[in-house]
């Protein structure tokens, strides 16, 4: 039941498909069965007190239950998808699982209002759903299955939309806080890091109210709602944690460029020799050497180990070549490259290094993948911008 998310996502765990609804694939996950198992042990016994001698129906009625979770979740999901493509948002499936479902989304262009209502659309339809039940509700004999399910029904669908505008990612309304900082900063990143410390707190309070309410009652808590709590307060925890570290990732991305990020390098022509090479690196210590073909495109990184491990009086006959690592196809990437196409530019290429190019085509530095990895990630510090 998490909120759209203004980037792709890829489904790493694999489900069963469920065709397609007003065109968007939808996709059952392996977990939901874990949860739906859970529900069906759980809740069956309690069925069974409420509706004695129900017997091994209890259980088919627990299972009823699971099924009307899942479909109140879809048509929460379907609400989510359908606005969007009011918007022009591409929708890539929706996935019920575990924690109850998601909607995926293509790349696309998002604004505070939009954001807002595409959320806000999924507990919207809940509300709708437990006004439908209440309606068909005072039409059915209490009492029966049909009036347990219904009732069921008109709380599960209360409960899910108002845990869903509580005001905290990955919940729908924690898109209520990212709109308004949103709006306030100009920044949809500061408004994810913003929403995320709400979810944050929100599993906080969460978890001391499942504790603290029954003391105040003068009772001890109840250990089935404890685990449900702790369950659900991890899954809030990874999703909150999960967007504030994107958001701060993607806030990092404009700082990033090849120029800034790489090291130094000379290009020479391959077939140079490595007493050639060896004057070049004593004039420039900090420089790496990058040996290109006949037409100036970058080949070859001289491995400098290599380079000294060659005797003096083979010097000059032999080539760097020979002390070389060679570089991907294609693997050079022009210097004013930087944010999220230099990201995507890399990831289409070879290797995990890659020669810095100027305007001329001239080698002007090395760009290792890892570098770019720890300026995007902020786990090391990325390299200080060469002078100008």
């Amino acid at each position: 039941m998490s909120a759209p998310n203004d980037a792709p996502q890829r489904e790493t765990t694999p489900g069963l498909p469920l065709g397609r609804i007003a065109g968007v694939p939808v996709v059952l996950a392996w977990s939901w069965f874990v949860i739906t198992a859970f529900i069906v042990l759980v809740f069956g016994p309690r069925v069974g007190q409420v509706i004695p001698g129900i017997g091994v129906g209890a259980y088919v009625v627990a299972l009823g239950y699971a099924l009307l979770l899942a479909v109140s979740v879809l048509i929460h999901e379907l609400a989510h998808a359908l606005t969007a493509r009011a918007f022009g948002w591409p929708t890539t499936r929706i996935v019920l699982n575990l924690w109850g479902g998601h909607t995926q989304f293509a790349s696309f262009s998002a604004s505070p209002g939009r954001s807002l209502l595409v959320a806000l659309a999924g507990p919207a339809a809940n509300f709708v759903l437990a006004g439908l039940g209440w309606v068909i509700l005072q039409a059915v004999e209490p009492g029966g299955v049909a009036f347990l399910l219904t009732t069921i029904l008109v709380w599960a669908n209360l409960l899910v939309a108002v845990f869903n505008v509580l005001p905290g990612l990955p919940l729908d309304g924690g898109r209520l806080v990212e709109s308004a900082v949103w709006r306030a900063t100009g920044s949809q990143e500061k408004g994810t890091v913003a929403a995320g410390w709400a979810g944050r707190a929100l599993v906080v309070v969460l978890l001391g109210l499942v504790v603290a309410v029954p003391l105040v009652q003068g009772r001890g808590p109840d250990l089935t709602f404890i685990v449900i709590a702790v369950i659900m307060g991890a899954f809030l925890w990874m999703g909150a944690t999960s967007a504030i570290t994107n958001a701060r990732m993607r806030l990092r991305l404009p700082a990033i460029s090849a120029g800034r990020l790489q090291r130094p390098a000379v290009g020479l022509p391959a077939g140079t020799s490595v007493l050639a090479v060896r004057r070049i690196l004593r004039e420039n210590p900090d420089a790496a050497v990058i040996l290109t073909g006949p037409s100036g495109v970058p080949e070859a990184v001289v491995d400098e180990g290599a380079l000294l491990a060659v005797p003096e009086d083979a010097a000059a006959a032999t080539t760097a070549d020979a002390t070389a690592r060679r570089l991907g196809a294609g693997a050079y990437v022009p210097e004013w490259a930087e944010g999220q196409e230099l990201v995507q530019f890399l990831a289409r290429l070879a290797g995990n290094e890659y020669a810095v190019v100027n305007r001329s085509g001239a080698v002007t530095g090395l760009l290792h993948q890892r570098t770019v990895v720890q300026a995007i990630t902020g786990k090391g510090a990325a390299p200080t911008p060469p002078d100008a």
